[in-house]
């Protein structure tokens, strides 16, 4: 009985080993080099420069080697023993019997907290950290054509890693700040421009802000209300090529006058009696019914 409860173990250990149940497993070595984590800040740029690419001076709190201990954690002149615990490991291995047989898990050193060595002696700069926290300031080159919400990855400027391990990354998100004229989908950016009515009807030269500046359109006559114009390489650039650019997309609208002087008014009213829409509209008046 004891052989075929010893097999299960066996056989949980071969399926489940990292889960504590039975079967030998390598634990992971304390003392290889190890990377250092990732910090993420923030930076708040506007629409233009979002379009044109910027750079700006960031600033963040960030860890350090300790220049007292040189990163060891002890007091200079002390020596950084190997746990005698986990023998440098940084885990220990636990067995108890269970319902399948002998069963073992890997918990962390209790001795080392994980670390695989013991500073008796530590250093009064970091308090046997090994690094501190100091303000960073850096210049980040924000490229052409990123959009909200994306990042600026900066490799080696993050935590510093540990054994000899490599920094870490710095992330810095940008937020761009939102523009009272143009909306952006993509690559492609899009606006509305109000067109006055006698141009609308007559035609001529108008004057539009595209995101590169001010550019003469001229607006064939009887154009009308959410008519669609597209400025081709208007856009914002690509952010992986700044030489392609997206598209600019105009809509009219034609502006109504809400007011109008008296001369104004007789001159549309001259116009509105050359109108012929409704053939013999005077004799016609007699049999009008009006709608309020």
């Amino acid at each position: 009985m004891g052989d075929i409860f010893s097999n299960f173990g066996d056989i949980f250990g071969d399926l489940f080993g990292g889960f504590g149940f039975g079967g030998s497993r390598r634990s992971a070595d304390a003392n290889a080099p190890q990377n250092g984590a990732s910090i993420r800040v923030g930076v708040s740029i506007t629409f233009e420069e979002a379009v044109f690419g910027t750079k700006k001076e960031i600033s963040f709190n960030g860890n350090e080697p300790c220049p007292e201990c040189g990163g060891t954690g002890a007091r200079k002149g002390s020596k950084v023993e190997t746990c005698s615990q986990c023998k440098g490991r940084g885990q220990v291995i636990f067995q108890r019997q269970s319902l399948f047989g002998m069963t073992q898990s890997v918990q962390v050193c209790p001795e080392c907290h994980g670390t695989g060595k013991i500073i008796k002696d530590k250093c009064p700069n970091c308090r046997g950290e090994g690094t501190i926290t100091r303000k960073r300031t850096l210049e980040v080159s924000i490229p052409a054509g990123i959009d909200d919400g994306q990042s600026v990855r900066l490799p080696g400027q993050g935590e510093p890693g540990t054994n000899g391990g490599p920094r870490g990354d710095l992330l810095v998100e940008v937020r761009v700040k939102s523009h009272p004229t143009f909306q952006r989908d993509g690559m492609d950016l899009y606006a509305n421009v109000p067109l006055p009515f006698t141009k609308a009807a007559l035609g001529g030269d108008i004057r539009i802000n595209t995101i590169d500046g001010d550019v003469i359109y001229t607006v064939t006559p009887g154009t009308q209300t959410d008519t669609k114009v597209r400025f081709r390489g208007k856009g914002v650039p690509s952010v992986r090529n700044s030489a392609s650019r997206g598209d600019f997309y105009v809509t009219f609208v034609v502006q109504v006058p809400t007011k109008l002087t008296k001369e104004q008014k007789e001159l549309l009213e001259a116009y509105d009696r050359t109108l012929t829409d409704i053939p013999n509209a005077g004799d016609a008046g007699k049999n009008k019914k009006r709608f309020k």
